[in-house]
């Protein structure tokens, strides 16, 4: 087992900006965005939130955990679906209030709810419709959830 990950204060700028040092901020909610990314090709697979004990169990565990803003709870990326995401390389920006994690997702390599490879499944067309940038699932969200009321609480 690997020593727990311990977070510094922020005493100074420098410190927090030059350091090497862990001392990462979170918002009035508690909470800081994670952009997730596939390990091997950059692709944008979520944009999450963590909380102080969801990027504790992330670095310590090695596998993402995010908070749930709807569900007001942690929960551990492919809980329920099986498709986890090991976590390859964990970044912090400059002022350590916002993540970077470079992934690998077990099974089918989706990290969408909806089925798709990346939750950034469409793009924004100059007159504001929506087109498909991806348009095969690679899992059946019904296999994979079942009835669950909303599985983007998962």
């Amino acid at each position: 087992m690997t020593r727990p990950i311990a977070f510094a204060p922020r005493d100074s700028v420098e410190a927090v900006e030059e350091g090497l040092t862990l001392a990462p901020r979170f918002g009035a909610d508690g909470l800081m965005p994670c952009v997730t990314v596939d390990a091997v090709s950059g692709a944008v697979l979520m944009l999450g939130w963590m909380d102080e004990a969801a990027l504790r169990l992330t670095l310590n565990t090695g596998e993402a955990h995010y908070w749930s803003r709807s569900r007001r709870a942690i929960w551990r990326k492919g809980a329920v679906s099986g498709l986890t995401q090991r976590v390859v390389e964990a970044r912090i920006d400059d002022d350590q209030d916002a993540l970077l994690l470079r992934v690998a997702v077990s099974g089918s390599g989706a990290s969408c709810h909806v089925g798709y490879r990346s939750c950034f499944y469409r793009r924004i067309e100059a007159d504001g419709a929506l087109a498909f940038v991806e348009t095969d699932k690679l899992f059946d969200p019904k296999t994979a959830y079942g009835d669950l009321p909303n599985p983007t609480q998962l």
